[in-house]
């Protein structure tokens, strides 16, 4: 059983969608590696046909913890503030929202399809912004696992655990990534493809690294390379 899928399935999922709508969804989440609620939140507006770019807004939103004596910032394990001392016994909370963009090149067949899409199928209006997708999480949810179930593509082993996983939206992100790392696993485009996938962290992209890459197999053989000269 797989742990990742390749682009030969992501290829089967399109040809099993039913409309252009469910391929242009499958795409967008493969080829770009856009996380669902990025892809359901594209506007028109936010493709440059002529640059071949995707404008990304990720939006986060995160509770801050504080101390209702002095404001400072607090940690969960905090019992005590660490600026004015006092013990605490309750908590205030205030949400933060963090906003990242990212502009991403869109190959010429995903942007072909966009177009034709806009023009055959019409944007919905949303909060007066043209929408491409009129769909939720759940039904994009149950597109990518309907595609991936006509196309014969069973679970997915989770690597850190064990576990069989279903095809979701975020395993097509997951695809791209190890994709990505499979062509190219140097630091440099370690570094673009965490720009890509607007992760905060390096070592979350560098997951993807040690699974495509194959780094602990490598590393191994390198230790008795000098023994079997």
């Amino acid at each position: 059983m797989k742990t990742y899928l390749d682009p030969e399935d992501i290829s089967l999922m399109e040809k099993c969608t039913g409309s252009m709508r469910d391929r242009l969804l499958i795409r967008l989440l493969f080829y770009l590696g856009c996380r669902v609620s990025e892809v359901l939140a594209l506007k028109v507006s936010d493709i440059d046909f002529e640059q071949k770019t995707v404008t990304i807004l990720h939006l986060k939103k995160r509770i801050k913890l504080l101390c209702p004596k002095c404001s400072a910032s607090l940690a969960r394990r905090h019992r005590f503030c660490p600026e004015c001392g006092e013990e605490i016994d309750d908590v205030t909370t205030r949400d933060q929202k963090h906003r990242r963009i990212r502009v991403l090149p869109v190959d010429e067949e995903t942007l072909r399809l966009m177009k034709n899409y806009i023009v055959d199928y019409k944007p919905v209006t949303v909060d007066d912004n043209w929408r491409i997708f009129n769909i939720n999480r759940h039904r994009a949810w149950q597109i990518v696992r309907n595609c991936a179930r006509s196309a014969s593509i069973s679970g997915l082993v989770n690597p850190e655990t064990g576990r069989i996983r279903g095809v979701s939206p975020h395993r097509l992100r997951d695809a791209f990534s190890v994709h990505a790392m499979k062509l190219d696993d140097s630091g440099d485009a370690l570094r673009l493809l965490q720009e890509h996938l607007g992760h905060a962290s390096f070592n979350t992209t560098a997951k993807y690294r040690k699974i495509a890459g194959e780094e602990h197999r490598k590393w191994y053989e390198r230790l008795w390379m000098k023994n079997a000269q």
